[in-house]
């Protein structure tokens, strides 16, 4: 089975997740934000991602395979991240801290449960990985541990309902495959050339 073809069911849930709660799915969890499930964990998970992201691509540069990898890890998790926040202003869901009740949608300013912006930020970086590495190394598929991880520690610090951790991977999967598929990531189109060879070949 094919990256492709996995990735149905996750935009699936993406459009199905978005028009209401399903019954049983989206509860509460109790507020737990200790050892691993700090915040300072899932902020310093959050800042590391998106420093390899920078560090790895002007490091490497697109002409190297592993470097050209996290270029498009960089045009995902723009692309991705700015969906995610017209989403968010979109629906306006209230998060569970806010009321409880996860058919609270469209209340406006201050409510941005759905979806959930971090899982995308780490579905968004490890897809590229996977989809350009996973057959010669499965081994890659462990990344899925890291928006596994934020989306636990997402649900139980009451920041979001389940169905908005599902549609936060499946739109930074959605995203991150799409970004394999362009030849040139756009991130190094826009850029001068000079910054996107790799500072790795000018030592």
């Amino acid at each position: 089975m094919n990256l492709a073809r996995r990735l149905r069911p996750l935009v699936f849930l993406l459009v199905v997740t978005s028009g209401h709660a399903f019954a049983g799915l989206d509860h509460q969890l109790p507020l737990d934000q200790n050892g691993i499930w700090s915040r300072n964990y899932q902020n310093a998970l959050q800042n590391g991602v998106i420093a390899a992201e920078v560090v790895g691509s002007f490091w490497l540069g697109n002409d190297n395979e592993l470097g050209h990898t996290f270029w498009q890890t960089i045009d995902a998790s723009v692309i991705a991240g700015i969906s995610a926040q017209i989403m968010k202003r979109a629906f306006s869901r209230a998060r569970p801290y806010q009321g409880n009740d996860p058919n609270l949608w469209f209340q406006g300013n201050g409510y941005e449960s759905f979806p959930s912006g971090e899982v995308t930020l780490q579905a968004s970086f490890v897809t590229p990985f996977i989809a350009n590495y996973a057959r010669e190394h499965p081994w890659v598929w462990c990344l899925e541990l890291l928006p596994a991880y934020d989306a636990v520690a997402r649900l139980k610090s009451q920041a979001h309902w389940q169905t908005d951790v599902i549609a936060g991977w499946a739109l930074g999967t959605a995203v991150g495959y799409w970004s394999t598929t362009r030849t040139i990531p756009i991130s190094v189109a826009i850029l001068p050339h000079g910054l996107t060879v790799g500072f790795s070949k000018r030592f």
